[in-house]
């Protein structure tokens, strides 16, 4: 069975933690910050396990603000290493021997977040480090929140920054609504401050940085969908494969739900021209089991037609209701005239996200966001 993911935050993690930081600042009382952080820890769940270590470092680092944040630099260990790709690598054991880096940071940052708000340019300054040991993007978006102009233009500076992990902060920290992090509720309404940052940062050299630029926009799809469409529509023109890659991946959410603008732009506008059936495997399953779906396709048409074929879960809800959820099929080129059969597993495995309910299940086949077949199985307990 796997390590639980709240494990990630443990007593080794305070541990290393005060001896960085007794390292570099002598004066700590290190004892009292260790027990503080690790007080009842195997009973907490991960965030409150961060929030608890970063309420020992506000218990027991300078009170100064600017003394606090140079403790903190001195205490982290080298910059996360790019690859190739300008994706982050791991760190060696040597290296984190050597300082604070990994998920401890989100703590540190946690702590900037409480402290600096009086101080912005020295918190952002302190940011600007912990984020290429780990990532600052949860504690920089209350500055955003509270300071945002002062915030925004000390992002436009950094996307030119030479480390690809504040380049990506830019976009990650400022991401309207982040998982996990605080909602960006004026960026929610009106992204206009954030989108001068993602045009200078969606050519940039690191994947790492153009797949956050690409989550960002479609965090903007979700209440702007239009924008999205017309952002993809503008940025199109003279694309290369990588920035093809990356308004292919901000669109995702749109093209799963059928929004035409969004299908139009990517020559999907029109529906299937020709006949599509679906069947399933089984007309019963149980939790835990799965469903094969079976997909025929037929062209009438005299050209190539290029398909998004994805199908919606119709779940029921515990008050017998149903709610759809859109999953990934395939995408294909049908030539004129000629028919496929694609076939694929779907899982009914519980995850953490949703919770399964026995019931009238319906499966809809959606191609270029039109509902071509469907087809129903019982879920039984």
């Amino acid at each position: 069975m796997p390590e639980p993911f709240k494990n990630l935050i443990n007593a080794h993690t305070v541990h290393h933690a005060g001896l960085h930081l007794h390292r570099v600042w002598p004066a700590l009382d290190r004892q009292r910050f260790e027990q503080h952080a690790a007080q009842g820890l195997d009973g907490l769940e991960f965030k409150a396990r961060a929030m608890q270590l970063a309420d020992a470092l506000q218990a027991t680092l300078p009170a100064d603000f600017a003394e606090a944040a140079h403790v903190i630099e001195a205490s982290l260990a080298e910059p996360l290493a790019l690859d190739a790709a300008g994706e982050p690598t791991a760190l060696s054991e040597a290296q984190s021997q050597a300082g604070l880096s990994g998920w401890v940071v989100w703590s540190l940052g946690e702590y900037v977040a409480r402290r600096g708000m009086s101080d912005v340019p020295r918190a952002l300054a302190c940011l600007h480090a912990l984020t290429q040991r780990f990532s600052a993007e949860f504690a920089i978006r209350p500055f955003i929140q509270q300071h945002p102009d002062q915030t925004l233009a000390v992002l436009q500076r950094w996307v030119h920054d030479p480390s690809a992990h504040v380049r990506r902060l830019v976009s990650e920290g400022s991401r309207p609504r982040l998982p996990w992090g605080l909602r960006l509720h004026a960026l929610v309404a009106n992204p206009a401050p954030t989108l001068p940052l993602l045009r200078a940062l969606q050519d940039d050299p690191s994947a790492y940085v153009r797949r956050s630029v690409a989550n960002h926009l479609n965090d903007i799809a979700k209440d702007h969908p239009d924008l999205v469409a017309q952002w993809v529509r503008e940025h199109q023109q003279a694309a290369n494969t990588q920035r093809t890659a990356l308004l292919r991946h901000a669109s995702r959410s749109l093209i799963k739900q059928g929004h035409a603008p969004t299908l139009q732009a990517w020559g999907l506008g029109l529906g299937l021209q020709g006949e599509a059936t679906l069947s399933l495997s089984t007309d019963h399953a149980r939790v835990g089991e799965d469903v094969g779906l079976h997909v025929t396709l037929r062209s009438t048409a005299p050209q190539p037609q290029p398909l998004v074929v994805d199908y919606a879960v119709h779940h029921v809800r515990a008050n017998g209701s149903t709610s759809a959820k859109v999953f990934k099929g395939w995408k294909l080129t049908l030539e004129p005239h000629a028919g496929r059969t694609l076939d694929k597993r779907h899982s009914l495995r519980p995850v953490t996200t949703r919770q399964l309910y026995p019931g009238l299940h319906q499966i809809d086949l959606r191609i270029n966001g039109q509902t071509c077949a469907s087809a129903r199985f019982e879920l039984l307990a």
